[in-house]
C-alpha cells in the first residue's frame, strides 16, 4: 500500500495497538501532525514535551501498555530527556517518536537540531534514527518489541523531517529478529530445586519483593507462593500492592523508610528471596552490612542485575511467571510442613510489626499530612490509583496508604524525579478512566509541572491533586535539619502563590483545608467529583519523615519516630 511516512506510523501505532499518544507539535513533525489530522487516533496534547512523556510514563505504568509519546527536535525532544531517564530507571515500556531535522541538514548545527539519539543512549534500552523511508516499519515494530519484552524500558525513534513526506510501498513486519537480544523467559529447572532445598533448611527466610513483580503482572502467584510457603514478606517502593498491605504475612516496607518489622527481619533473616528487585542503595543501607546473616537467593529477568549491588548465592535468571508457579509447584507437597517450620520465626517479625507500628504525632490544631493520606485510604477503601510526586509525600503515601492491588502506586522510584506526578497522574487516569486517581503532590513539585493542571482540565480528567503544603522543600529540608545544623540554604517556599487560584485560573475546581475539621468534608467533596479538583491543604513545616535510616547506615540503625 503507497503511502508517506507520516501515515505509515499512524497505521504502525495503530497495528501495535497503540490506542492514545501524548505529545507536542513542531515544525520537524508538522507532517506526522498532518496526518494526524484526520486519523482516528487520539492524542493528548499536553502544555509541555515533559507533561507528555511522563503522561506516558503513567499510562505505561497503569495499564501495562507500552506508553508513546511525540515530540519535534531539538528543544522538544531534549525536553523528553528526563521523562525517558525517569522510566529507564523504573523499567517502564515507552516509545519516544521524536522529529530530526532533514537526512542534508544533520550534522550542520541546523536550526533545532540536537543528536537526541547520542543525548539518549545511556537511558534508553535502545535507539533509532531513521533516514530513509523504507527502514520506518521495521524501526517501530522493533522499538515496541524491544520497549515491552524482557525487562522493560525506553526506547527513542527519531526520524528525519523528510522521511514523513516521502512515499513508499507499505508493509508492516510480522516479526521481529534482533541478533544479540533474546530475553530469557524459562529459566534452568535445576536451579528451582536448589532454591526448594533451601527453602526446606532454611529456619528464618524472607521474601523481598521489587517491582518486577508489578512490571511482570506476576502478582497473583507471588501471592499463591506467599501463601503456600507462610513466609513472611517485604516490599521496595516499587513492590507496593503486590501483596495486600493487611496481609498477615506483610511486614512493609524495607529500606531507608522502611518499617522497623521489615528492617529488622531482612537484618535477622537467614535465607532472603529478592524477586524482580534491583536491590538499590536506598533499600540496602549499609552494603556490606545487608542481611548479613542470609543467603541470598535472586530472581530476575535481566541477567545485568544479577551480583550488580549485592552477591547471590543463587541466581534464578528468567520471567517471574515461570520461576514463581515452578516454584509453587514444587512446595506444593510440603507447604504444611514449611509453614510449622517458620512458624518461629513468623511469630517473631509479627510481633516486630505489633510492637512497633508506623504512627506519627498527632497535631490538635494541624493538619498533619500522614492523616491526609489515612484519610484518603479510608474514604477510598484502598482501591484507588494513587500517584506521587518526589519527596515526603512520596514516603508518606507509601506508608500511610493501604495498598490492595498491583499497578496502583505509580511513583518516580530510581531517579526521584520532581514534577513527575501531575503529568503521570493524567496519564493513569487517561488509561483507566473507570479508576479514581489520586495525585499526592508538595508545593515544591506541583510548580514542576503546574502547566498540566491547564491540560487536566481540557481533557476533563477527574483526578483529584492534593497539595501538602508545607511551604518548603520538605524533604530536602529535613535532610537539613537532621544532618545540616538546621541550616535551611533555599528550601524556603513561602511565596505568593495561591494554589487554588491557580487552579481556578487553569480550570480546576480549587478546594482549600487550612485546619483539621474541614479535612473530612473537603476530602469527601474533591473525590466526589466529575471533573478535576485540586486542594491545597496547609500542613506544619517541620513534620519528619519517619521511621529513617541516614544514608550509608546499618538497616537497624533507624531513627524512629514518635
Amino acid at each position: 500500500m503507497i503511502m508517506t511516512g507520516a501515515e505509515a506510523i499512524i497505521e504502525s501505532l495503530k497495528k501495535e495497538n497503540v490506542d492514545v499518544a501524548f505529545g507536542y507539535p513542531g515544525g520537524a513533525v508538522l507532517t506526522l501532525y498532518d496526518a494526524l489530522y484526520n486519523a482516528n487516533f487520539r492524542h493528548i496534547l499536553t502544555k509541555h514535551e515533559q507533561g507528555a512523556v511522563h503522561a506516558a510514563d503513567g499510562y505505561a505504568r497503569a495499564t501495562g501498555k507500552v506508553g508513546v509519546v511525540i515530540a519535534t527536535s531539538g528543544p522538544g525532544a531534549t525536553n523528553l530527556v528526563t521523562g525517558i531517564a525517569t522510566a529507564y530507571m523504573d523499567s517502564i515500556p515507552m516509545v519516544a517518536i521524536t522529529g530530526q531535522v532533514a537526512v542534508p541538514l544533520i550534522g550542520r548545527d541546523s536550526f533545532q537540531e540536537a543528536d537526541i539519539r547520542g543525548i539518549t543512549t545511556p537511558i534508553t534500552k535502545h535507539n533509532y534514527l531513521v533516514k530513509t523511508v523504507e527502514e520506518l516499519p521495521q524501526a517501530l515494530k522493533e522499538a515496541f518489541y524491544i520497549a515491552r519484552t524482557g525487562r522493560p524500558g525506553p526506547v527513542v525513534v527519531d526520524i528525519a523531517k523528510d522521511v514523513f513526506a516521502a512515499s513508499f510501498d507499505y508493509e508492516y513486519p510480522s516479526e521481529v529478529k534482533l541478533r544479540g537480544y533474546h530475553p530469557v523467559y524459562e529459566g534452568n529447572q535445576t536451579v528451582i530445586n536448589q532454591v526448594f532445598e533451601e527453602l526446606r533448611s532454611a529456619s528464618k527466610p524472607l521474601l523481598f519483593i521489587g517491582g518486577g513483580v508489578n512490571l511482570s503482572d506476576s502478582s497473583s502467584e507471588l501471592r499463591e507462593f506467599v501463601e503456600q510457603s507462610g513466609f513472611p514478606v517485604i516490599t521496595s517502593l516499587m513492590g507496593l500492592g503486590c501483596i495486600p498491605f493487611d496481609h498477615p504475612q506483610f511486614l512493609g516496607m524495607v529500606g531507608m523508610h522502611g518499617t522497623y518489622a521489615a528492617n529488622m527481619a531482612t537484618t535477622e533473616c537467614d535465607l532472603l528471596l529478592g524477586i524482580g528487585v534491583r536491590f538499590d542503595d536506598r533499600v540496602t543501607g549499609l552494603l556490606s552490612d545487608f542481611a548479613s546473616k542470609a543467603k541470598i537467593i535472586h530472581f530476575d529477568i535481566d541477567p545485568a542485575e544479577i551480583n550488580k549491588n549485592v552477591i547471590a548465592q543463587i541466581r534464578v535468571i528468567g520471567d517471574l511467571n515461570w520461576s514463581l508457579p515452578a516454584l509453587i509447584e514444587k512446595i506444593g507437597g510440603v507447604s504444611g510442613e514449611l509453614k510449622e517450620q517458620v512458624g518461629h520465626w513468623r511469630e517473631k517479625v509479627l510481633s516486630w510489626k505489633q510492637d512497633y507500628p508506623l504512627t506519627y504525632e498527632q497535631g490538635k490544631d494541624l493538619v498533619m499530612p500522614q492523616a491526609v493520606v489515612e484519610k484518603v485510604s479510608q474514604l477510598t477503601q484502598g482501591e484507588a490509583v494513587i500517584v506521587t510526586d518526589v519527596g515526603q509525600n512520596q514516603i508518606w503515601a507509601a506508608q500511610f496508604y493501604g495498598f490492595r492491588h498491583p499497578r496502583r502506586f505509580l511513583t518516580s522510584g530510581g531517579l526521584g524525579t520532581m514534577g513527575y506526578g501531575l503529568p503521570a497522574a493524567l496519564g493513569a487516569q487517561c488509561g483507566l478512566p473507570d479508576k479514581k486517581v489520586v495525585l499526592f503532590v508538595g508545593d515544591g513539585g506541583l510548580m514542576m509541572n503546574c502547566q498540566e493542571l491547564a491540560t487536566l482540565a481540557d481533557c476533563d480528567f477527574p483526578v483529584v491533586v492534593l497539595v501538602l503544603n508545607n511551604q518548603t522543600l520538605g524533604m530536602v529540608a529535613q535532610w537539613q535539619r537532621m544532618f545540616y545544623g538546621g541550616r535551611y540554604s533555599h528550601t524556603s517556599l513561602k511565596g505568593h502563590t495561591d494554589f487554588v487560584k491557580l487552579a481556578e485560573a487553569m480550570g480546576v475546581t480549587g478546594l482549600r483545608v487550612t485546619e483539621p475539621a474541614e479535612l473530612d468534608n473537603v476530602l469527601a467533596q474533591a473525590l466526589a467529583a466529575r471533573g478535576p479538583v485540586l486542594v491545597d491543604i496547609r500542613t506544619p513545616e517541620t513534620v519528619d519523615v519517619l521511621p529513617m535510616v541516614p544514608a550509608g547506615a546499618r538497616l537497624d540503625q533507624m531513627i524512629m519516630g514518635g
